[in-house]
């Protein structure tokens, strides 16, 4: 083989490998993964065994079809009994509150749905626009408050945190984690219920176990947007580098915590090898033997 056939060759390889390599990204980019969980509890009322939850997280304006037409039809082929939303609906650096207004008045129309804000929204001018639309919609917004969901006359409790941010614009004195604390306390008043708690924030999870919360549904990291193979994210916000709590499951005594990885990005606009992500839980009761 001559010197003209090996470069036309080492050209050819390299064409074929780059053009792998960008169909991977695009692929990864824009084909949703749908992960299904099932957190077993012997606290769980009987009613709520099998009881599924759709997790939507950091949305960020991104649109899967028109409309978000992929995304709605994943959710309603999963059949949850209620949808959840735990913040950053919008992305405030190209803010466009109406893809989320869109998306979630679709989305009530195939369970009922809650939301909590992200922090994204804690720096949005129009929040409460947003806010509002989302209500005139028909989405539960909690902000810092808790209501019970009924199922065979028996009731689980579900807990909604605000951004810190939208208290706190800065962490500089370590204020959030005091107030996160007395927050989860007052909310839950005592209650000894199996809990819900829909909040932005994985970094807290210590906080969470510590209030005795049996499941915790977060996002904000978005899967750390970069992933290497058996290592996870490299970065993450409020985490810095190779985060603790990046994506998935884990857990702390009876206390469950289940990170989404996102479904949009946000400041760093594409994911490498980590797939935008629709987490479906089931509860499932605990044989306590």
């Amino acid at each position: 083989m001559n010197k003209k056939v090996k470069r036309t060759a080492i050209v050819i390889i390299a064409a074929i490998i780059l053009t792998a390599f960008v169909s991977w990204i695009v692929w990864g980019n824009t084909t949703i993964e749908v992960t299904r969980t099932t957190i077993a509890s012997n606290r769980l009322p009987r009613s709520f065994s099998g009881y599924r939850i759709a997790h939507v997280s950091d949305l960020h304006n991104t649109e899967y079809g028109k409309g978000n037409s992929t995304l709605l039809q994943k959710l309603k082929q999963e059949k949850p009994d209620i949808i959840v939303i735990t913040g950053d609906l919008v992305d405030s650096r190209h803010t466009n509150i109406y893809i989320g207004l869109e998306f979630a008045a679709k989305a009530v129309e195939i369970a009922q749905v809650f939301y909590v804000t992200g922090n994204h929204e804690a720096r949005l001018d129009e929040y409460e626009m947003l806010e509002k639309g989302l209500r005139d919609a028909g989405v539960i917004v909690i902000r810092d408050e808790s209501c019970r969901i009924k199922r065979n006359n028996e009731e689980i409790l579900l807990i909604g945190l605000d951004d810190p941010r939208f208290t706190l614009k800065s962490d500089w004195f370590g204020e959030t984690r005091p107030m996160v604390t007395t927050k989860l306390m007052d909310l839950k008043a005592g209650s000894d219920e199996f809990t819900v708690l829909l909040s932005h924030r994985p970094e807290l999870f210590d906080i969470y176990a510590e209030n005795n919360i049996d499941l915790v549904l977060s996002g904000h990291t978005h899967g750390g947007q970069i992933r290497l193979p058996f290592i996870g994210a490299v970065l993450a916000p409020d985490q810095g580098f190779f985060p603790k709590y990046d994506a998935g499951h884990f857990y702390s005594g009876n206390t469950n915590m289940i990170v989404s990885k996102g479904l949009g990005n946000s400041l760093f606009p594409i994911r490498i090898n980590c797939r935008p992500e629709l987490v479906i839980v089931t509860l499932e009761g605990a044989d306590p033997g």
